[in-house]
């Protein structure tokens, strides 16, 4: 038996920007530790899963100690937009950095969505550093059954 599986473009971009993504994020940005040292950090860029089932999308962002009011979600022209910034702790005269591995900044998450997505209706919670998006299904993009009757 086959199975006829729909192409989607935009989930193979997505796919290939996730993978640079992926792949960029390893690169170094310079900082210093309060005694001197310079480290190599890495950008920051939040970890995101998207899901859907038959009546809404979601997409969950791990964003940790960064406050609601630093977040940022727009919905337009069929894009989800993640933006926000996670601000550096404030650095202490008497305290002595050993290792500083977590990164901050600013960050910004673009996401294409299918059509059926509807924008009017999307909804955002931040609970325990966790963006919960939805995006609920529009209900005339979901398939009809019509009976046809046969003389």
């Amino acid at each position: 038996m086959q199975t006829l599986t729909t192409w989607t473009p935009f989930k193979e971009l997505d796919e290939l920007e996730n993978r640079l993504g992926t792949f960029f994020r390893g690169f170094p940005i310079r900082g210093r530790t309060g005694n001197g040292e310079t480290l190599a950090l890495p950008k920051w860029s939040p970890q995101v899963d998207i899901s859907e089932d038959d009546k809404e999308y979601l997409v969950k962002a791990d964003l940790p100690e960064v406050k609601k009011e630093d977040v940022k979600v727009t919905f337009e022209n069929g894009l989800l937009s993640i933006s926000g910034e996670r601000k550096t702790e404030k650095e202490e005269k008497k305290k002595t950095y050993h290792r500083v591995e977590r990164s901050y900044g600013t960050f910004e998450r673009v996401f294409t969505l299918p059509e059926d997505a509807d924008a009017t209706k999307i909804g955002a919670e931040f609970k325990e550093g966790v963006l919960r998006v939805h995006l609920p299904k529009s209900p005339s993009a979901k398939p009809k059954t019509v009976e046809v009757k046969v003389a």
